[in-house]
């Protein structure tokens, strides 16, 4: 697997491909790293890793306040509190929802403007925990993303289900059963706001930060194979 940094309009990035010059242009995969992760994270490469070797390229980007953006003290006083309140057991979703939704407004046409610079064919997009709060709006804004895993989110707010709504593309939606940091109605409430025909509910026991079993990215790799490479 070949690893490439880069950066668009500032916005640190990295992309893998197959470790073969001769190899033609593949369908991309998106990955959105998880909160207090960054592109190159050890679970953003391992789902790289797969998902290369199931025939695809890939693409991460440093969100803000992450890896090398420099620090947001409005995003930075979030992040802490939210810290705060899950040590207490405290309900975090509020809050959550309000960092992810000022966090979307940059990364939403970062995104598209790394998708612009790689001008790539079939997109794909997967992220869980932050990276789906700020995929929604991301899937819901962007018609080159054909198939979208998504997981470990809620519609919190009118807002998220407004954005969910406007998906109308295949999804597989992850839930946690006993995701202490997102109520498990409100991750039933996101997957039912989905305005995608083909929407697939995958439902796993743990709580938000365990590892999501392996069988979860083989069903990713399948997942985007019908609906990337079948085309």
């Amino acid at each position: 697997m070949r690893e490439e940094l880069f950066t668009v309009e500032g916005v640190p990035a990295a992309s893998w491909t197959p470790d073969d010059r001769t190899a033609g242009p593949r369908p991309l995969i998106f990955i959105g790293h998880g909160g207090g992760q960054h592109k190159t994270a050890p679970a953003v490469l391992h789902r790289a890793q797969r998902f290369v070797a199931g025939g695809f390229a890939v693409v991460a980007a440093d969100v803000p306040n992450h890896g090398e953006r420099p620090t947001d003290e409005r995003l930075q006083r979030l992040a802490t509190e939210i810290g705060d309140r899950a040590d207490r057991g405290e309900e975090l979703a509020p809050l959550l929802a309000g960092f992810q939704s000022l966090v979307a407004e940059q990364t939403v046409p970062e995104w598209r403007a790394i998708l612009d610079h790689l001008a790539p064919g079939p997109v794909g997009y997967w992220g869980v925990s932050l990276g789906c709060g700020l995929g929604v709006p991301f899937v819901a804004a962007e018609p080159r993303v054909r198939a979208a895993v998504l997981g470990l989110g809620g519609a919190t707010d009118p807002a998220c289900a407004q954005a969910a709504a406007r998906i109308t593309v295949p999804v597989e939606f992850l839930v946690q059963w006993h995701d202490e940091r997102v109520p498990r109605a409100q991750s039933l409430a996101l997957f039912d706001a989905f305005g995608s025909a083909e929407k697939a509910l995958h439902a796993n026991p743990g709580r938000h930060s365990d590892r999501l079993p392996e069988h979860e990215l083989d069903s990713a790799v399948r997942f985007f194979t019908r609906h990337l490479l079948s085309e």
